[in-house]
């Protein structure tokens, strides 16, 4: 009998372990307002940089720092 509560112990919080992860919706939220924060700041940075250097590359500024974050986080996942 005591071997048939802890079982059906162990399987009720299981269960509820699992069914209080976040859903496919609030993972895409949470990183649709991710890309969305770095996007602003990575517009801020060419923002200050277009504002405090002359500009003397044919590139735009917001390209060289948008391949710059990509690149980094490529980095980081690995």
């Amino acid at each position: 009998m005591t071997k048939l509560f802890s079982i059906i112990t162990v399987a009720a919080l299981t269960a509820s372990f699992i069914a209080c992860g976040p859903s496919a919706e609030e993972k895409a939220k949470v990183e649709a307002q991710a890309q969305h924060q770095a996007d602003s700041i990575a517009d801020a940075l060419v923002k200050a940089q277009t504002e405090t250097a002359p500009e003397t590359t044919t590139a735009t500024p917001s390209t060289e720092v948008k391949a710059e974050t990509k690149t980094e986080t490529k980095t980081k996942k690995h």
